[in-house]
């Protein structure tokens, strides 16, 4: 029998009246009360007095400054710092749960020395330090015996770490692949040094060539804030935002207009638009302008809709926009993981070279060199690549007796992961500096637990893509920590004196002082939630013709389908896994269940031989990646969307076993003139299964 409206209302009002008139359900509802309230986990309200302390959160790439909000001394929220003219308030979705991070239950909570195939015992810091110490002393003065891999981007630990291996005798200090690694050695490229930086709340038309500003590239809380300058309430628009990439993200979702370029594309396209401005007239007194003029004349906008997919009559409109913008800015990159190249970073810097919007208002500025804590630092711009290294290993052509891994999880976020983890393997002895049980961590010899971000002292030297020089530093929110950790750059400081390396300091807030005192910061305002800024820039670039010369426009293999890894800043990173309270926001279209969800086009799709739902294996090189399809018109043509930050096979058990890891199929090419590894080219087979 049916059930109307009008029935339904009158058995829901009735059975409440029924409840509220009845001295049941409230002697139940007692009895629950008071049985719930014996539970013996339950957590109990602490008492004390409510504190808001300045920290540095460097969870998310980019270091948020925010306010970490404290009962009786313990860290419960947090919250932006009004005071950080960077952040203005605003705080990531990764840093904004930072509090909970630090109780994670994947945190490592004491040193822990293998014992068995997956099996660890938790030991004595003095003889974790000593093990360190007797490994470390066998390696000493033997070129090629010890290699340091590290993940962060911006901090002096970097200025340790690789004076510590200096000191050992060793040149093997390594960057995990990113973006400012990528864009300095473009840099380089277009005859300049140093890092680029983009001034987002000067310009009055940002296109951004794979940059996904608003969410997961840069320093996404100060780009947000820019935008929304731009947006008055009540208002119109001051600035207009384009997104050029292979998938409609989050930026491209509030950008004025997303143009879908294939992940093969995007030096093709930005090629395309400087044909079109130098035919309508730009001009640039770069001494490579001649050549740089000869190159773009082969991407016509036929050659750029074959190459890249975008129609001739969008290419041309975009030309006309960023001609009669007056602040016209160029944004170069893409977002984490993403593996593009210094020389797709040259071709679309290259336009801001081209239209005179190097360091100028709202345009691209160049970063001079930072200056380092330690003489015999290794600078960013010097810095070799994680995956060419371990790739060395796996041919034999790199013998490494020692890795230290700091701030980075090479096991799970390098393509071809699967390869890279055997790679990691053959190390005879493998040290992870890590907060959480990690990949990495899970495979070492020696795990030494570091310190949560409250937990420390840490500073961030130009975020990337900051427009001017800036530097942030923090102290640590707590009195003790809640793990039994110490901090890294302590721990070498520490095993340097023993190792007989003079590297000058003891602890890592002396390494600090020292970086604030070379650029001239006050560190109290620093670690108060201010920042230092200068109006230092570098020096001006070429074009970058000679490395754009191996351009040339070129169809996509129909066999085939290009991988565009998505990023979603609020998943985490390679190197932390997604926060427990953000899995609530994970869509329908990303995990469904434990499988991961893929998307595609309905030509696309139609074309593979799959349908909404169907399940899938997508196949390059060794690795293969299961996961479901999402028929969806937000992905380019030819390609194959896939989220980033599942397929944890560590971590925790809201992470662990969900979904499928996308750094399995991604495919690795060498880039000529930059030692780098590059995947934005990465191709897959798609099957049914």
């Amino acid at each position: 029998m049916g059930l109307d409206r009008r029935g339904f209302v009158k058995f829901v009002v009735g059975g409440v009246a029924g409840t509220l008139f009845t001295p049941v359900i409230w002697q139940s509802l007692d009895d629950v009360s008071i049985w719930s309230q014996n539970w013996p986990w339950i957590p109990r309200l602490n008492k004390g007095e409510v504190k808001s302390t300045a920290a540095l959160s460097k969870l998310c790439p980019a270091g948020c400054a925010v306010k970490v909000k404290t009962l009786g001394g313990l860290p419960y929220a947090a919250i932006g710092n009004t005071a950080n003219p960077m952040s203005k308030g605003g705080v990531c979705p990764v840093c904004a749960g930072g509090a909970q991070l630090m109780y994670s239950p994947a945190r490592v909570a004491s040193p822990m020395k293998k014992v068995g195939e997956g099996k660890f015992e938790a030991i004595k810091w003095e003889d974790a330090e000593a093990m360190l110490v007797e490994k470390l002393t066998a390696v000493k003065g033997q070129e090629g015996k010890l290699a340091v891999i590290s993940g962060d981007e911006t901090g002096s630990a970097n200025d340790v770490f690789s004076a510590f291996a200096a000191g050992m005798g060793s040149t093997g200090f390594y960057m995990m692949p990113g973006e400012m690694l990528t864009a300095t050695k473009g840099v380089k490229l277009m005859g300049g040094n140093g890092q680029p930086g983009f001034d987002i709340a000067g310009a009055d038309f940002v296109l951004m060539i794979g940059a996904d500003a608003l969410d997961s590239w840069g320093a996404t809380v100060a780009n947000q804030k820019a935008f929304a300058a731009t947006r008055p309430t009540g208002g119109a628009a001051t600035a207009q935002f384009v997104y050029a990439g292979p998938v409609l993200n989050n930026t491209a979702s509030v950008s004025d207009k997303w143009v879908a370029v294939t992940p093969t594309g995007a030096s093709a396209f930005a090629l395309g638009l400087a044909n079109l401005l130098i035919a309508a007239g730009a001009v640039s007194s770069a001494p490579d302008f001649a050549d740089y003029k000869a190159l773009a004349a082969k991407f016509t906008p036929e050659a750029v809709e074959a190459a890249a997919g975008v129609k001739a009559e969008v290419l041309k409109d975009l030309a006309a926009k960023l001609k009669a913008a007056k602040a016209p800015l160029v944004i170069a990159g893409a977002s984490f993981g993403q593996g593009a190249g210094a020389v797709d970073f040259c071709a679309a810097a290259s336009l801001n070279v081209l239209l005179g919007r190097v360091n100028v208002t709202g345009g691209m500025t160049v970063l001079p060199t930072a200056p380092k804590a330690l003489a015999a630092a290794i600078g960013r711009e010097s810095a070799l690549d994680a995956g060419s290294f371990l790739s060395a290993v796996a041919t034999g052509k790199a013998t490494p007796a020692v890795l230290m891994v700091y701030e980075a999880n090479p096991a799970f976020a390098l393509p071809q992961a699967g390869e890279m983890a055997k790679s990691l393997g053959n190390i005879a002895f493998k040290v992870s500096f890590s907060t959480y049980m990690d990949e990495t961590a899970a495979m070492a010899d020696l795990i030494l637990p570091a310190p949560h971000p409250y937990e420390r002292f840490d500073d961030a030297m130009n975020p990337y893509g900051v427009a001017k020089p800036t530097y942030l530093a923090g102290k640590p929110v707590v009195k003790k920590p809640v793990a039994d950790c110490k901090d890294p750059v302590d721990v070498l400081l520490a095993a340097a004196g023993k190792l007989g390396v003079s590297l000058g300091f003891e602890t890592y807030a002396d390494v600090i002082k020292a970086k604030a005192s070379a650029v001239g910061a006050d560190l109290d305002t620093l670690t108060a939630g201010g920042a230092w800024t200068s109006d230092g820039k570098g020096g001006n670039l070429s074009l970058g013709a000679a490395a754009l010369a191996k351009v040339a426009p070129a169809a996509a293999d129909p066999k085939t389908l290009a991988v565009a890894p998505v990023t979603r800043q609020a998943f985490g990173s390679g190197s932390l896994a997604t926060p427990p309270a953000n899995l609530l926001i994970v869509r329908e279209d990303e995990l469904t269940g434990k499988d991961l969800v893929v998307r595609m086009n309905a030509a696309t799709a139609k074309a593979a031989g799959v349908t909404q739902g169907a399940k899938v294996k997508l196949t390059a090189g060794s690795g293969e990646l299961k996961a479901r399809i999402s028929v969806n018109e937000g992905v380019a043509a030819g390609t194959v969307a896939v989220p980033m930050g599942f397929g944890r096979s560590a971590w925790d058990e809201f992470t662990k076993g969900k979904g499928d890891n996308v750094y399995k199929i991604l495919t690795v090419s060498d880039e000529a003139g930059t030692g780098l590894k590059v995947w934005a080219g990465s191709t897959v087979t798609v099957a049914k299964g």
